[in-house]
């Protein structure tokens, strides 16, 4: 890839991705869990050769969370200190830069009925310094992002729901995120962002596609433009039926399109998380994403949010069926780059679908395509 031409400055590879076990709601794990250390030397080899240059992380993914150690950062003596000195090392010796920091207000029970919209105060308590905790981490890393991932912020029955004050408490946890970034002096942070879901794994979002997060952004925070929106292409706002085109030309029209989560999706499915390019559709619309990226003078980071299928794993050769995932991901974002590369703007009045026939022979370098066929007559006396 060549970052210089290409409307992509860097490519990063979080933690999330290699160190996944392939577990689904069906199956358990196919590979065995990664150490945080381990997924860092896995991402440090990738640095070095040139496949990505940026990773980030969950709080969850580099060491574990105790509500009761709500500062075990802090700690010289914790072994969560320790662990994230140990990790930082690892990434500094890949030549590894950290794009963002992303609490998992997921995985915990007791986020089971969300973390910022919890109608518990107690559990807001907890997820205030749950934040809290994960944008220190950035800070020790050098984090460029804090991502709001709306993880378990949602609901199944309306009737139970206060819609009355569920947006004031994600204003409330949001706003808290920019305060403490203020109060602590946080300079590393440029930014912060809301990567929306329309579903999974509540039945409903909250904030479910890329025009609830903007409009949220400027009707409800503080501080609008240091917010903006980070979507999951193909992946979630596919499982809406939306299209990707349109969600990254709406994006920079509004000025919040900060930067890319990258996969693949079959629509309206449960979240895929296939690699970029994998599956059977989604060519087409990935290519005239980043055609869109770079007609409109956008660029900056593509951040892969997916995971190897299930079916490739290689139990056998569990350190280089991950490496070999990552050459995947990167080489499908470079075909994805150079075959936009080569779609040409139609000159003006051209019929749409000749157009868009066109685009595709510009895409597979298809010349002289010509559908009529030569009759043959043959003349009886």
């Amino acid at each position: 890839m060549n970052s210089e031409q290409s409307c992509i400055s860097r490519r990063s590879m979080p933690f999330w991705c290699v160190g996944n076990p392939l577990s689904d709601p069906f199956g358990g794990p196919v590979l065995k869990p990664l150490d945080s250390l381990e997924a860092a030397e896995i991402i440090a080899w990738a640095g070095r050769e040139g496949y990505i240059e940026a990773t980030s992380y969950h709080d969850d993914d580099l060491i574990p969370w105790n509500p009761d150690q709500p500062e075990d950062d802090l700690n010289p003596n914790s072994a969560a200190y320790k662990k994230l000195r140990e990790i930082k090392k690892v990434l500094d010796r890949g030549g590894i830069s950290i794009h963002a920091s992303i609490c998992n207000m997921s995985g915990n029970p007791r986020f089971r009925n969300g973390g910022f919209c919890n109608p518990d105060p107690e559990v807001r308590r907890l997820a205030r310094l749950k934040v809290e905790r994960t944008l220190r981490i950035g800070q020790f890393f050098g984090a460029e992002y804090y991502v709001y991932w709306v993880a378990r912020d949602g609901f199944e029955v309306p009737v139970v729901t206060q819609w009355d004050k569920i947006y004031a408490w994600l204003a409330e946890g949001l706003n808290g995120v920019t305060d403490y970034i203020e109060s602590q002096g946080m300079t590393n942070y440029i930014g912060a962002t809301i990567e929306p879901k329309p579903n999974e794994p509540r039945g409903h979002m909250f904030l479910p596609t890329s025009g609830h997060a903007v409009g949220f952004i400027l009707g409800k925070l503080k501080h609008r433009d240091f917010w903006g929106v980070n979507p999951e292409l193909l992946q979630h706002e596919s499982m809406a039926l939306m299209n990707a085109v349109l969600t990254v030309s709406y994006l920079c029209s509004m000025g919040k399109l900060k930067f890319l989560h990258f996969g693949s999706q079959i629509k309206a499915q449960f979240d895929n998380d296939f690699p970029p390019l994998a599956g059977p559709e989604g060519l087409k619309e990935t290519v005239m994403m980043f055609w869109a990226l770079k007609r409109l003078g956008w660029r900056g980071v593509c951040e892969f949010d997916c995971h190897m299928l299930r079916a490739e794993a290689d139990i056998t050769d569990q350190l280089n069926t991950r490496r070999q995932f990552i050459i995947n991901c990167s080489t499908a974002l470079d075909i994805a780059l150079k075959l936009a590369d080569r779609v040409k703007i139609p000159a003006s009045g051209t019929n749409q679908v000749a157009a868009d026939l066109a685009s595709i022979c510009q895409l597979g370098k298809l010349d002289g395509v010509d559908p009529r066929r030569k009759q043959s007559y043959t003349l009886y006396g």
